[in-house]
């Protein structure tokens, strides 16, 4: 079993700047690719923001230039710098990861639970 744990959303003003975090725990072997993804109310879950385990980046063009992704592989953690936020960035944010449980080249997609990032005055 594969846990994805996010953390670090709460309420900003617009042009502040966040941190999101998504700690992975539990059987796993290898990670794949991860991944930030928002659902905004009334709308379709949308990619911010994926890395690969060679560190290779890509990003949504909303949010190109101020969202930065990274990732410890050490410490199974990935993180979403968010800076110049705007109110059209409140969504539930989610946490997605490829992973491979075992040394078997066979992998599952997991998600967290989400957190809730809002951008208000």
């Amino acid at each position: 079993q594969v846990q994805l744990v996010e953390s670090g959303g709460g309420l900003v003003q617009p042009g502040g700047s966040l941190r999101l975090s998504c700690a992975a725990s539990g059987s796993i072997f290898s990670i794949n690719d991860m991944g930030w993804y928002r659902q905004a109310p009334g709308k379709q879950r949308e990619l911010v923001a994926v890395i690969t385990n060679d560190d290779s980046t890509n990003y949504a063009d909303s949010v190109k230039g101020r969202f930065t992704i990274s990732r410890d592989n050490a410490k199974k953690t990935m993180y979403l710098q968010m800076n110049s936020l705007k109110p059209e960035d409140t969504a539930v944010y989610y946490c997605n990861a490829d992973v491979r449980t075992t040394y078997r080249r066979v992998s599952y997609d997991y998600w967290g639970q989400g957190t809730q990032v809002t951008v208000s005055s």
